[in-house]
């Protein structure tokens, strides 16, 4: 078959940060690279172009999300192609280097390309001879690679060193071949500057800086220094899609929940997510209740800051998809959704109970709270208030004893900021004030306090 640009159809998870592939192989069947488990996305481009997934390539044993490969196979009699090093425990067909399936006019050839994880595969595309492109996974990604810290610190270096010879393997490809990775801008697999996600081989020769490392030590002093934290959840899903997730019968549901049942479930040792916007939350919330705003970074900061062993209740608005949420939930794992408090916080307050505020200030009203900057470290170094405290809202929850009182907790925009808030909350701080913006709107609106802290320093 002749292989045209529109039969590859990239897939963007904005939230985690990642890309799934669908090809059309142009006969009815398609093949999907490294889908997710919540598939809705892959499955409505497969039906609009009257597809069925005959195979289900992962490149490796993915940490932030459960592979959907499983439930392909199910639904659609996918074969799932997969490293035989992964030693998955479903039926799959084991690949090693250099490997090739017949896609029917189509090759995929396996490529070692250790680093990331130990079993990575990058799958080249190959009509007859000529190299179209390459799902490189973790492996080369657009101007980096994808973290190799994964495995526990003892091994980061081992696998520093794994990546730099897979990424010279890859480069040997021919420049014109595309490159295609799961991870991308917003993965914390990876989190590389820019937001192009795809590319070529000559492209990257060109401006990944890794590439341009002089020699393999480096290229690992590079690697490395690039590390920062990553969410807590990760340690657990690489296990996870080796067994093989559950597969589902249906869309999962999410049951309707009364006020009572919400004040059992936080009794017995449950969560309470709010998933309202941070505004609302503010306004007014169940006491102890965690606020994680329903976005496309909700399935990271679930997976962050709470455990999957625990039920969950969630307080929402009635506009909110809450399909959305239960997907966002099911793909990294969380499965354990009690309910949904019917109503909201409207339900909550007929039935007697009291609820709690937080202070939600623009710039110009924070006063002179100290400044608690909950960003990722990344993110700080580029640019943050004079005299902030830095501490992530990954590492909120063990380091809030460190927190200073009456602060005002910001990050970006607020979302973040909020959430920390009630962590701080459930910690039994009081009198928290979140900043609705970030660190420009502060300084803006306290440029002159600012200047006036920086002359007395220097005098």
């Amino acid at each position: 078959m002749g292989f045209a640009d529109d039969h590859l159809i990239p897939l963007v998870d904005q939230g985690l940060g990642n890309s799934a592939y669908l090809v059309d192989l142009g006969d009815g069947r398609a093949l999907a690279v490294d889908a997710s488990r919540d598939l809705r996305a892959l499955k409505a481009a497969a039906a609009q172009r009257g597809l069925r997934i005959s195979f289900a390539a992962d490149t490796h044993l993915h940490a932030d999300f459960l592979s959907g490969a499983v439930q392909l196979a199910h639904d659609d009699g996918a074969r799932v192609l997969a490293s035989a090093a992964g030693q998955r425990a479903f039926p799959h067909a084991p690949l090693a280097d250099g490997d090739e399936t017949d896609l029917g006019g189509l090759t995929l050839r396996a490529l070692a390309t250790p680093g990331h994880t130990d079993e990575h595969l990058s799958f080249l595309l190959l009509d007859g001879d000529r190299e179209l492109g390459v799902f490189t996974g973790g492996s080369l990604i657009v101007n980096a690679a994808a973290r190799t810290d994964l495995l526990g610190t003892h091994r980061t270096e081992e696998l520093a060193r794994a990546q730099y010879r897979s990424l010279r393997r890859l480069a040997a490809l021919a420049d014109e071949t595309s490159v295609w990775p799961t991870h991308g801008a917003g993965s914390f697999c990876s989190a590389p500057p820019g937001s192009e996600r795809t590319s070529t081989i000559g492209a990257q020769k060109q401006t990944n800086p890794l590439l341009a490392a002089p020699d393999e030590d480096a290229f690992v002093r590079q690697l490395m220094g690039s590390l920062g934290s990553y969410p807590a959840y990760f340690d657990r899903l690489a296990e996870a899609n080796r067994r093989g997730p559950a597969v589902l019968s249906g869309e999962p549901l999410l049951p309707a929940f009364d006020a009572g049942r919400v004040k059992a479930l936080l009794a017995d040792g449950g969560h309470v997510i709010d998933v309202r916007p941070a505004s609302d939350y503010a306004a007014g919330h169940i006491p102890g209740s965690l606020s994680i705003p329903l976005r496309g970074q909700f399935a990271t900061w679930l997976g962050w800051l709470l455990p999957d062993t625990a039920p969950l209740a969630f307080v929402s608005n009635d506009d909110q998809d809450l399909s959305e949420l239960v997907w966002q939930s099911y793909k990294i794992g969380y499965e354990r959704l009690a309910g949904r408090l019917t109503g909201g916080m409207p339900a909550w307050l007929a039935d007697g109970n009291t609820q709690a505020t937080t202070a939600f200030l623009t710039a110009d009203r924070a006063g002179n709270r100290p400044y608690l900057d909950v960003r990722q470290k990344a993110e700080f170094a580029t640019g943050h208030v004079p005299g902030a405290l830095s501490i992530e809202l990954g590492g909120l929850a063990t380091q809030a004893v460190e927190a200073p009182t009456r602060p005002v907790v910001a990050c970006g925009h607020g979302e973040r900021a909020m959430t920390a808030a009630s962590l701080l909350e459930r910690a039994g701080h009081t009198d928290i004030a979140v900043l609705d913006g970030g660190p420009a709107d502060y300084a803006a609106a306290h440029r002159h306090q600012l200047a006036q802290g920086a002359e007395d320093t220097t005098s």
